[in-house]
């Protein structure tokens, strides 16, 4: 199974690449240039985990690494506070993005990231300002989730060996 992990800078899509390999985290990461690729077992699955860089320069590779994989994972932190404008470019790339017709029907799961901070975004609320309710072409889910709590990202996991592309 393939999976791309995409969203802007900042977001945490490395330091749940390293959670779901390890089992580890830790607050000191550097930005990813250009991409990661990770393989991991999971649930008797092998999953290559695609970590793409979330910088203005590299977003034009996502849908290149997202035309082949079983689940496009969407990353985005959920805590707005830090950068009030990041939630409508995320809304933005990620609109974008989905609508190249040679990612039609892939799976999409947007996960929220940071819900341990106060005054993080609620299921709800991120999943109007993502404007997820207007994707119909797909199956999508939305999980919030923080990568130092173990149980969320099992729920994660679970879901993506469970609704890949693949298994359609």
């Amino acid at each position: 199974m393939e999976i791309s992990l995409i969203g802007l800078q900042n977001a945490g899509k490395t330091s749940l690449v390293n959670v779901v390999a390890t089992d580890e985290y830790s607050e000191d990461m550097i930005p990813t240039v250009g991409f990661n690729m990770r393989k991991v077992t999971k649930e008797n699955v092998a999953i290559r985990l695609w970590d793409l860089g979330g910088q203005p320069r590299f977003r034009f590779m996502w849908v290149r690494y997202c035309r082949a994989v079983s689940v496009i994972v969407y990353y985005c932190s959920a805590y707005s506070q830090s950068d009030p404008d990041n939630l409508s470019v995320s809304r933005s790339e990620l609109h974008d993005l989905l609508s190249k017709t040679s990612l039609n029907g892939i799976p999409l799961m947007v996960l929220g990231n940071k819900i341990d901070k106060p005054g993080a975004l609620s299921k709800e609320a991120l999943t109007e300002e993502m404007g997820l309710s207007s994707l119909t072409d797909r199956e999508v889910c939305c999980f919030m989730i923080s990568c130092k709590n173990p149980t969320t990202i099992d729920q994660v996991i679970d879901w993506v060996v469970n609704h890949s592309k693949s298994k359609n």
